[in-house]
């Protein structure tokens, strides 16, 4: 089939709902060649059980997304025509976002292109599934009156629900919506597995659905193999993706095995496959996003600012990608570009649940570096309306006072400015006082060390910082960077580094030499004096490996443990602008269960 004719053909199996009628919808045709390890002959059995009763599709909620107020107004008839009568109707997708942030709605219909804005409703769609804003058992239909190849198949990889060609008829609508809401009811266990929390049950209504060919099988594949990289089972997951990609070459099946190889602590192997996709398939952004993890876990920030800027540029209304390059760019010391997209970040997204407002303050500190007073000021007025919004805002309160203090700094009043930073400088210690914290307090006594004031403490508080948060590498990269403006601070920093792993060697050697319990009690001597995270759980560990040798090992472990629970939090690494709970590149799953706590950048030999 030609050209034009492929993809006149695609446009119509997908307006149609044909999922399993062309290799590059999201439902493939069903090919012999499978992994033997995923088919089981008896297992279309599972798939013949009575199903549960319909749900009426007129009970359902719904919202129209849609710039132009005739159409919107066409669709909303349409809707209550059919029955419908909680039906909501927003005309921007900043809107929408914020209606689906505070209520739940079983159908959406979102225009792909709004008047003004360059803001998509696939980038809608990526962003609220990215933040677990949108339940996987809400129906998503994308409205447009154009679509190109590229579109329809980007949209059908996507796990989107239907694509809706206009101009259409009331009957097209309803047709599409009761098959998307049918495969909504199909995968229902599935669904309410995982918002359960139950992903052991999740996962094996998945692969039975899966290992039979039934009907969303290749959608439930891929929620299998997510969830078996939630479970730690990179493995497991990566085996899975290569059986998926060898049916069809899908780019997230492909990203997919790259990311199990990440998980599975195989960084080469990951970079080559991420590099053959970026080749293959450029306008991938996800592809970026892993690469972004892996060239900051592997302290390779230039790298990884390449790949979050070529992410940033193939989704320009991306607010966490754009606040992610803004990040990068700003700890790099592009200042000018650092302002340019943290700015556009904020104006996007400053009052959505995907806003970070560490952006805000990265934003404060690039306008100070461009000499900007009055957009400091602003920056400090949006800080103040956020810290309204919120109940409980102590994070935004540290924000607020480092904002006055950057005021303080471009006015020239620089004796209030001495007063302000010894008051940030008595948290230094605080168990509250996290990696972000430190990261802002160092660029700010980084810009006095540029100025003509004198702060001989300054030289302890650096320091400070860098014995207690210098547990690794990457850390120990991002704590420079945010010193870089003063030189002799970022050297400081990284020889902090240095001393950390010198007083672990040196303790370290005690066990070898047969003596572990004084290698725990030395550690933890060294530990009330840096707070450093590596140096206990170093101590952790040798007591967990040598107890048997430690005559005072239970009554060491509780002190351990506190340690523990009172400062690890505070060294998490910052999530630079990434969407919290998911996984670069990763399929968002909405549950009820937490995810995993983020784990604190620490390297024990």
């Amino acid at each position: 089939m030609g050209g034009t004719g492929q993809f006149n053909h695609l446009c119509q199996l997908f307006q149609a709902g044909l999922w399993a009628a062309h290799p590059l919808l999201a439902q493939l045709r069903y090919k012999p060649t499978i992994d033997a390890r995923y088919w089981r002959p008896d297992t279309h059995l599972a798939m013949n059980r009575p199903k549960r009763r319909e749900p009426d599709l007129l009970d359902c909620t719904a919202l129209v997304v849609d710039g132009n107020a005739i159409s919107r107004g066409v669709i909303l008839q349409q809707l209550r025509d059919f029955g419908m009568t909680a039906v909501e109707a927003a005309n921007r997708p900043l809107e929408a976002r914020s209606k689906l942030e505070t209520k739940p709605f079983e159908i959406v219909l979102c225009e792909q292109r709004f008047p003004d804005t360059d803001y998509t409703g696939q980038e809608l769609l990526d962003d609220l599934r990215r933040a677990q804003i949108l339940p996987y058992g809400t129906v998503f239909v994308m409205l447009t009156a154009e679509a190109t190849y590229a579109q329809v198949s980007e949209a059908a990889e996507s796990a989107l629900d239907s694509y809706l060609l206009k101009p259409h008829t009331a009957g097209g609508l309803l047709e599409r919506l009761k098959h998307a809401h049918q495969r909504k009811v199909q995968l229902a266990d599935i669904f309410e597995a995982i918002e359960a929390g139950d992903f052991g049950t999740a996962i094996q209504h998945c692969l039975t659905r899966y290992r039979a060919r039934a009907q969303y099988w290749l959608f439930a594949g891929r929620v299998a193999a997510e969830l078996l990289m939630r479970e730690g089972k990179p493995d497991e997951a990566g085996d899975l993706y290569r059986s998926i990609a060898a049916q069809q070459p899908l780019p997230w099946a492909r990203l997919g095995v790259a990311r199990s190889q990440l998980e599975a602590s195989k960084p080469n192997e990951a970079l080559s496959s991420l590099e053959l996709l970026a080749k293959d398939q450029p306008a991938f952004a996800d592809t970026f996003d892993v690469l972004v993890r892996l060239h900051l876990d592997n302290s390779q920030p230039a790298a990884a600012l390449e790949a979050a800027k070529r992410a940033a540029d193939i989704t320009p209304g991306s607010v966490d990608r754009l606040q992610r390059y803004g990040m990068l760019a700003y700890y790099q010391g592009d200042f000018a570009e650092a302002a340019r997209a943290l700015d556009r970040a904020t104006l996007l997204g400053l009052t959505s649940k995907l806003y970070d407002a560490q952006c805000l303050m990265l934003l404060t500190f690039a306008r100070l570096q461009l000499k900007d007073a009055q957009g400091i000021k602003r920056c400090t007025d949006q800080i103040q309306k956020l810290m309204e919004r919120q109940e409980n805002p102590p994070r935004l309160v540290r924000f607020k006072a480092m904002a006055n203090t950057l005021l303080l700094l471009a006015n020239k009043q620089l004796a209030a400015v001495v007063e302000e930073v010894k008051v940030h400088a008595q948290e230094l210690r605080s168990p509250a006082f996290d990696v972000e914290a430190a990261c802002n307090f160092l660029a700010l006594i980084s810009e006095i060390g540029r100025s003509e004031l004198s702060l001989e403490v300054a030289d302890e508080w650096v320091n400070t910082l860098a014995q207690r948060f210098c547990t690794s590498s990457s850390l120990t990269d991002l704590l420079a960077n945010a010193a870089a403006r003063h030189p002799p601070y970022a050297a400081a920093v990284r020889a902090g580094y240095q001393r950390i792993g010198a007083i672990a060697q040196v303790a370290m050697a005690l066990t070898i030499a047969g003596k572990p319990a004084d290698t725990v009690k030395t550690l933890l001597s060294q530990c009330d004096t840096t707070l450093n995270l590596k140096l206990m759980e170093t101590a952790r560990l040798t007591l967990e490996r040598h107890r048997a040798r430690i005559p005072d090992a239970d009554a060491l472990e509780p002190d351990i443990q506190a340690r523990l629970a009172l400062f690890t939090p505070s060294c998490v690494t910052p999530p630079m602008g990434q969407a919290k709970g998911r996984s670069a590149g990763g399929l968002k799953l909405r549950t009820a269960k937490e995810a995993p706590a983020a784990k604190p950048s620490v390297q024990v030999d």
